[in-house]
């Protein structure tokens, strides 16, 4: 396995690669992933991630449930998706090959820490045999590499124990990995350099387990050829790696300076949310307040009051938090002022499976509250559209004086792909003065065009009026019963969110305006449609891709859309919930194509359907 080899290895040049990083939850593959990928990156790739966290907080090492991934694609030309299928499975246990080799293809590079598979971990992974030796791997390109022991090795001299030593072992499989993939260390050893400056003996060794396993793929005759992946040729700009929940924060910083408003957020830790306000309570120098809140329901409330003191206002969960938070959303309703709520989406229902994606929190979203309460609704398609999103849904919220919700989920929050930063320069305000003149203050006069009543902030002279969640009367804002006034009220509220409409771009359509099929979708689903609509458009289909942002209201061209193909399939992760609503409103015969398996979709599962839809017709 060490022997120097006489010559150097062949270079193949690929467009596309996928890696898949597997191990227990203490193996540090979620580390490992994220350092291949900003590697990438910075190499200028583009890139598509898919981290796979263990449900369970502290599993038993080495069992199926701790199993943790990070799944890579990356590439020479656009992808949208981290892959269907690893190309490569780094697996540093029994119990990571076990739970991911069936997704690995005949032919796929398999490399396994040799020294994991001892009895005991082969019982806790519930093999009856070992893999490696009874020829269930003949399939693929197998290699067996002392991981280890390899690496323990190279730490010799440093002050450290046997285990200490042992959880540097991921670096030296990201370190073969870069030899592989012809992948410069210096990045990832920059980034050592400052995390573990004030631990020089921690820095010192996972340097060296990293250099131990690039040198090791210089050396070992094991690899015969080492890979080429080129730059992408991406738009000129400036990029960084970034994650759905780190473009979110992003973009809610950038709302509040477009906007002149210092930025409260308020919630409850929740998976997979939380990153969110990990990020925002770095911004303090900007002015952003942040407020970890004893539970879901004093978080909206915070936030509710902020809004009502002027701030740009923002709360956030996931599915179960955002149950909690229904009756403050129609108190938001109610009293008419600018609320952001995120809903990181994940599998369910109830506490479901917290680090699994799913998108099925659509309906609660839109009717999940008391009486009618409308709201908008928006959805980001991609990590990198989370930024843009988060501006929109405060552009809405400020602008109409209403509560938004703002849709991520899973997937989204945790992958990542390359961010063209933008010039904030060049964005446009989205600011709105608070009323100030008594003379002509009415709290729920209306504004013309977008039916929002003013923003009267606390502590303005002559603005007094009142708030709670018992009905207005229409102009005046005092407590009213009058039915008629009710009924008014509601229609307000129901246009003034329906009028929306009027103020968001068209649904656009990538490819043919008219034809056999288009394939509808919203939300994270976006890469995996994006890539089929291209594969079959390659193959002669007249197939269309649109892809929905404002959920509500739908953009006013969608019925036009809609109508212009003789099919319509709606691929969600959920059992149909966009689906039942287009067939309401349009009465369209769309077909739903529904998978909820804690997975995002593959770009051949829709493919399939899609052809299987045309076969049908033809």
């Amino acid at each position: 396995m060490t022997a120097t080899k006489d010559l150097e290895p062949d270079v193949q040049e690929l467009e596309r690669v996928t890696i898949r990083f597997a191990g227990d939850s203490g193996d540090g593959m979620q580390l490992t992933g994220t350092q291949f990928t900003r590697t990438a990156a910075v190499f200028g790739n583009d890139i598509s991630t898919l981290p796979d966290f263990p449900a369970e907080i502290r599993a038993p090492a080495g069992s199926l449930p701790g199993v943790s991934g990070f799944q890579i694609s990356f590439s020479s030309s656009t992808i949208h998706t981290p892959g269907d299928q690893p190309d490569v499975l780094v697996a540093m246990n029994p119990a990571a090959l076990k739970t991911n080799v069936g997704d690995l293809p005949a032919g796929g590079a398999l490399i396994v820490n040799k020294d994991a598979f001892t009895q005991q971990n082969l019982n806790k992974a519930a093999y009856t045999s070992n893999p490696l030796t009874d020829g269930s791997l003949k399939d693929f390109a197998l290699f067996e590499v002392p991981i280890s022991t390899l690496n323990e090795r190279s730490l010799d001299g440093l002050d450290m124990t046997s285990k200490q030593k042992d959880l540097t072992k991921n670096f030296f499989a990201l370190g073969l990995m870069f030899w592989l993939y012809e992948r410069s260390m210096e990045p990832t050893i920059q980034w050592v350099n400052t995390k573990f400056g004030a631990r020089p003996v921690v820095a010192e060794a996972n340097k060296r387990a990293l250099r131990a396993g690039y040198a090791f793929g210089e050396t070992t005759e094991a690899f015969h050829t080492h890979y080429r992946v080129r730059p992408a040729k991406l738009e000129p700009g400036t990029y960084r790696n970034i994650t759905g929940n780190e473009a979110t924060a992003l973009g809610f910083l950038t709302a509040s300076r477009l906007a002149d408003r210092e930025l409260f957020y308020g919630s409850y830790p929740i998976t997979p949310a939380s990153e969110i306000l990990h990020q925002l309570s770095g911004y303090k120098t900007f002015g952003v307040k942040t407020f970890q809140a004893e539970d879901e329901i004093a978080a909206i409330g915070a936030a509710i009051g902020a809004s009502y003191g002027g701030a740009l206002a923002l709360t956030a969960s996931s599915g179960p938090g955002i149950a909690l938070k229904t009756e403050a959303m129609g108190l938001a309703v109610m009293v008419e002022l600018p609320l952001v709520v995120v809903d990181v989406q994940r599998a369910g229902p109830s506490t479901g499976m917290p680090t699994k994606n799913e998108q099925a929190d659509l309906l609660q979203v839109m009717f999940g509250r008391n009486s009618d309460s409308p709201l908008p609704v928006v959805a980001p398609a991609t990590p990198g559209e989370c930024f843009d999103l988060a501006i929109e849904a405060c552009r809405l919220a400020l602008k109409y004086m209403t509560p938004v919700v703002y849709l991520s989920d899973a997937f989204l929050a945790t992958g990542s792909e390359p961010w063209r930063i933008p010039a904030t320069a060049d964005m446009p305000r989205i600011g709105v003065k608070n009323a100030s003149d008594p003379t002509t203050f009415r709290p729920y006069e209306r504004d013309p065009e977008t039916l929002a009543r003013p923003w009267a902030v606390p502590g303005t002279a002559g603005l007094e009026h009142r708030i709670g969640g018992l009905e207005k009367a229409d102009v005046t804002g005092n407590v009213s019963y009058d039915p008629d006034n009710h009924h008014q009220m509601q229609l307000y509220r129901q246009a003034k969110v329906a009028g929306i409409a009027r103020d968001i771009p068209p649904l656009e359509v990538f490819g043919p305006e008219r034809g056999d099929l288009l394939i509808l979708g919203w939300g994270s689903t976006f890469g995996a449609i994006r890539s089929a609509a291209e594969l079959l458009a390659a193959d002669g289909a007249a197939v269309a891709h649109a892809h929905m942002r404002h959920l509500n209201p739908f953009p006013a061209n969608t019925e036009a859309v809609l109508r212009s193909y003789r099919r319509v399939l709606i691929p969600e992760v959920n059992l149909g919930q966009l689906l039942m609503l287009v067939r309401a409103r349009y009465l369209i015969d769309a077909v739903g194509y529904d998978k909820v398996r804690g997975k995002p979709f593959r770009i051949g599962e829709i493919v399939d359907e899609a052809r299987r839809l045309l076969a049908q017709d033809a």
